[in-house]
């Protein structure tokens, strides 16, 4: 039996009366106990007890012996350890590439499963011992790491791929996508923002859409050298497509925001309101029509959105009315108010046709029709502009010979030095070829007179040529004309304006163009231009009858005008026609009184429209709930006169009633007519329905016009293979793109994708089952 012992310190007693004999376990020998054992600090000790299956041996009395000596250190030499082998020198990249195997490139390629692999190449190297081992050779960096299975394994390789800089498909480590970081921003006002910042690919891929559509650069860009490494240096985590691949992302874009769009305009419940134009492109030789849809949504919010941007055959008006009738029908569209063109004769005779297919129009189509305002103001114009003016001759023939030669322009610049004048606008300006060209023309030239006398003095062939050297009665007179033409200048803008409402506005700015033609009519300088302007505009604005009942119905519906303006409106016209004195103050009136009544009941006959639709029987169901009154049923004459009808009630009022007879609000700068009616939607829920539909009619076409400027940037000389369906997605996905539009919820290379015929199959399939959905969810 082998003893073992154990060592109980109890205080000062001596080593030999704690021995204690038990059977064998599995524990260290004592005779190597004694030297495994660490050496501890000295602490005081503590008396223990153990119990055991013997009784209890009592310690003897201590005698005076040695203390155990302490155990001994735990050395080296007693368990000896493999020794460290000494660090040797690293072999150099050329030294291991000098001891490649190359007949043995590639060799166990098939057990190389880890995915980073496929950025390595498989080397064997012959190392100190004489044994060939398996090594990776970066593809990019050509750098070699030590790959054995059985020493290495992946790990150097794959710290080595996320730290390759020439690796493209190297992603750097980045902090986790949950942490925001914090932005700087400048306001327009010089104010400073800051907002959380956070990586978002939704929105990169977003802005790059429209980087290549609304700043209308070619695909082929994002493959230029310079715009990736600008894209690095912002975000390294950005990772670009291809030219292929962001061709079809706009048109997924185009395709997703027509599905969105479709849905709403389809709704019968949105009264849509169109502008149509036509354009030739001078490169590709085809003619397009530009159709687009104006809309006032149920937050009173004005949209336009450009819905149609297709080749047409002709200009005959079959072919217009057919595109036109293949779009309504394409988008859905089930109410199709009103469609403002431009003046042409093929235009009027293509409303006729569409008419006849668009059932459930206001009195048949009558005013259907609208007529761009923008262009009868140019007419007006041209009428009065046909007239020579000497003075304004005389300055246009000195502009046409000082912008003749760069030599005569630099003459003219030094001129403008000696006389302290500067007008860049002069300079770089073009020959006026219509009358706003004209206007600008006139004010550039006034705003450097000083410097004609100055050139003349410069240039001896000036008065020569021209005969006579513009003098200051020349430039009073170009400042009485640019004082003329000033208003119908700022005229033209206005109307032009499509992000606002603006067509309860017809009728003051008609009205104001008759005054300001009947203010210089007798003027001496203009006396002889303005009876032909007033000839034109008679022709449109003269009789109230030519004039859409819409308008009308717009500046009732207009809290700062009502009755009592329409009242002014039409005695004002009705004072310009009775020119030859044939009806007198009292007549005039007193048809004007009755001209704003028949307004009024057309008003109304229009209003019960809209309580149909509302599922109303009468204008008393669609009031607010009115206290209920309980008639006292002991009384039977009190009771029998409540309900008779003859006692007065406010509830028999309709609301356009009531909102007619309360009275006109105060003018206000900053007054904004949609709000007001959204303000007024409780009062008022189906005037102010009636309201926003009728609002968002337009008064010009130069939203559709606008159009082909864009067009004319996208269909360039280096575009021209572009079929005409991705014009259209580009052009319709440049305007949805554009924060004017509120959301409602190498370049001869180039053409293999813009050309590309399968991304315009797609298209027209997406479009065709578009149509097909709409039509069964219709039925």
């Amino acid at each position: 039996m082998t003893y073992y012992m154990f060592y109980f310190d109890y205080g000062e007693d001596s080593e030999e009366d704690y021995i204690e004999e038990t059977p064998a376990l599995n524990v260290i020998p004592s005779d190597e106990s004694n030297q495994e054992e660490e050496p501890q600090e000295q602490q005081p000790s503590k008396k223990r007890k153990f119990a055991t299956t013997q009784k209890q041996r009592q310690p003897k009395k201590p005698t005076q012996t040695k203390k155990p000596p302490p155990p001994q250190k735990r050395t080296q030499e007693k368990y000896p350890t493999k020794p460290k082998p000494k660090n040797k020198k690293k072999k150099t990249q050329k030294e291991l590439r000098d001891r490649i195997n190359p007949t043995r490139r590639g060799e166990g390629r098939d057990n190389c499963t880890a995915p980073v692999w496929k950025y390595f190449e498989i080397e064997w190297i012959k190392e100190d011992d004489g044994i060939e081992r398996k090594w990776a050779e970066c593809n990019y960096c050509l750098h070699l790491l030590a790959a054995d299975p059985n020493r290495n394994g992946t790990t150097s390789i794959n710290k080595h791929f996320n730290g390759c800089k020439l690796n493209p498909d190297n992603i750097p480590k980045q902090v986790d996508d949950k942490q925001q970081k914090l932005s700087f921003t400048k306001a327009p006002n010089g104010e400073g923002h800051v907002y959380t910042w956070k990586h978002d690919d939704t929105r990169i891929q977003l802005a790059l859409l429209g980087l290549f559509t609304i700043g209308e650069l070619p695909f082929k860009f994002i493959e230029n050298e310079a715009f990736i490494e600008f894209v690095n240096a912002l975000n390294g985590r950005v990772k670009l497509p291809s030219r292929h691949k962001i061709s079809r992302d706009v048109v997924s874009f185009y395709l997703m925001e027509r599905q969105k769009l479709y849905k709403h305009l389809s709704n019968p419940k949105t009264a849509i309101h169109l502008t149509t134009d036509t354009w030739t492109s001078s490169c590709q030789k085809i003619n397009y029509m530009v159709v687009t849809a104006h809309f006032i949504t149920e937050d009173f919010v004005m949209h336009k959105r450009v819905v149609n941007f297709r080749e047409v055959d002709t200009h005959k008006a079959e072919d217009m009315a057919r595109e036109l009738l293949i779009c309504i029908n394409e988008w859905g569209m089930k109410n199709v108010m009103m469609m403002t063109v431009d003046n042409a004769k093929t235009n009027d005779a293509a409303i006729n046709i569409i008419v006849k297919e668009l059932p459930g129009i206001y009195e048949t189509g009558k005013h259907f029709h609208i007529r761009c305002m923008a262009h009868i103001i140019n007419l007006v114009v041209k009428m009065g502009l046909k007239h020579e003016v000497y003075h304004v001759k005389n300055l246009q023939d000195a502009v046409k010979y000082i912008r003749a030669s760069p030599q005569r322009i630099k003459t003219f610049k030094q001129a403008m030095k000696d006389a302290a004048v500067e007008s860049q606008r002069f300079l770089c300006g073009e020959t006026p070829t219509r009358w706003n060209s004209t206007f600008e023309l006139l004010r550039s030239a006034y705003d450097v007179k000083d410097a004609f006398l100055e050139y003349s003095h410069q240039d001896p062939m000036f008065q020569k040529t021209v005969g006579r050297v513009p003098s200051h009665s020349d430039f009073e007179m170009i400042k009485k004309m640019m004082e003329f033409l000033e208003k119908f200048k700022k005229k033209t803008e206005k109307v032009s304006c499509s992000t606002k409402p603006i067509f309860h506005t017809y009728t003051r700015e008609i009205l104001d163009i008759e005054q300001h033609l009947r203010k210089h009519e007798t003027n001496p300088d203009f006396m002889f231009m303005v009876p032909d302007m007033k000839h034109k505009y008679d022709k449109y604005w003269g009789d109230y009858d030519t004039i859409s009942d819409y308008v009308f119905f717009a500046t009732l519906l207009d809290p700062q005008c009502k009755s009592k303006f329409m009242k002014v409106v039409f005695t004002q016209m009705l004072k310009a026609k009775n020119k030859d004195k044939k009806m007198s103050v009292d007549e005039i009136e007193s048809k004007a009184r009755a001209k704003v009544i028949d307004i009024e009941c057309k008003l109304d006959k229009f209003f019960k429209t809209y309580l149909e639709r509302s599922n109303m029987t009468s204008s008393s169901q669609q009031e607010t709930p009115e206290e209920v009154v309980n008639f006292d049923d002991e009384n039977e004459f009190f009771g029998s006169y409540m309900t008779s009808g003859s006692f007065p009630s406010t509830s028999s009022e309709s609301q356009l009633q009531r909102y007619l007879n309360e009275d006109s609000i105060g003018f206000d700068k900053g007054y904004d007519i949609l709000t007001w009616w959204k303000n007024n939607a409780v009062r008022f829920p189906i005037v102010a329905r009636m309201a926003s539909d009728i609002l968002g009619m337009q008064i010009s076409t130069v939203a559709s016009e606008s159009t082909f400027n864009n067009g004319r940037r996208v269909i360039t000389d280096y575009r021209t293979n572009l079929s005409v369906v991705i014009v259209e997605a580009l052009i319709c996905t440049q305007d949805w793109l554009r924060k004017s539009s509120l959301p409602i919820y190498d370049y001869d290379e180039v053409h293999d994708v813009l050309a590309d015929d399968d991304l315009a199959i797609d298209i027209v399939d997406a479009i065709h089952n578009l149509k097909l959905t709409g039509k069964r969810s219709g039925n």
